[in-house]
């Protein structure tokens, strides 16, 4: 069923790692997909896979090695809990499996650098491979708003086993942190296409979290 349902992913993948190493990748493909298909995701899905992948190739001229951001889209959320640990154990996962494959030891490195730094999506300035991947991470945040409140629909779903109050508190901090930044996206690209959008779907969704405006909400 995942060959099938996301054959165009499992060849991307494919073109990609057949670059790096001779071993057959084929089946480190399919597990991977198989994660991105696993039955509680509802937001972290192959549809998000591709947005990130479809936007990375709109950024690739930006990254000073567009496939270590390809293969860091790849595995930024290969595994998803909804734990504070998914990025460390995605970066993990990317280093073993790639390592496994061959893959030279710098671009495994750099490819587990880049997953860990989607937890925050703060890469320092002149990071070029990591202001690529934070920002086609983030461009999602652009989407009309209509597609936009459904996205934070799913993600609360994801997020079930979490208390609303608790994950009010939480996807407010992350929002007042983004549109607190000089920019949400940090390539000339990202910014002039999506930063406007971005900021007034990210003011619309806290003002929805915090009633009171723009103020820390009332939780201990």
């Amino acid at each position: 069923m995942t060959d099938t349902a996301n054959s165009d992913l499992l060849e991307a993948w494919q073109a990609l790692i057949q670059a790096h190493t001779s071993v057959d990748a084929r089946d480190t493909g399919r597990a991977l997909l198989a994660s991105w298909t696993e039955p509680d995701r509802r937001y972290h899905t192959t549809d998000h896979l591709r947005d990130v992948l479809s936007r990375v190739d709109e950024l690739a001229s930006y990254a000073t090695d567009p496939d270590a951001v390809r293969l860091a889209a790849w595995y930024h959320d290969a595994v998803y809990r909804g734990a504070p640990d998914d990025e460390e154990r995605s970066a993990r996962r990317a280093g073993a499996e790639l390592t496994a494959l061959g893959v030279a030891p710098a671009l495994v490195a750099e490819v587990a650098r880049l997953v860990r730094l989607t937890a925050a999506h703060d890469p320092a300035a002149g990071d070029r491979n990591g202001e690529t991947l934070s920002d086609a991470d983030l461009a999602i945040l652009a989407v009309e708003p209509e597609r936009y409140r459904r996205n934070t629909a799913a993600v609360r779903a994801e997020y079930a086993h979490v208390p609303e109050d608790a994950f009010r508190f939480g996807r407010a901090r992350i929002i007042r942190a983004l549109l607190a930044a000089p920019a949400v996206y940090r390539t000339p690209l990202g910014r002039h296409r999506w930063e406007q959008r971005a900021r007034a779907n990210l003011a619309a969704e806290l003002r929805d979290l915090t009633p009171g405006g723009m103020h820390e909400p009332p939780y201990p």
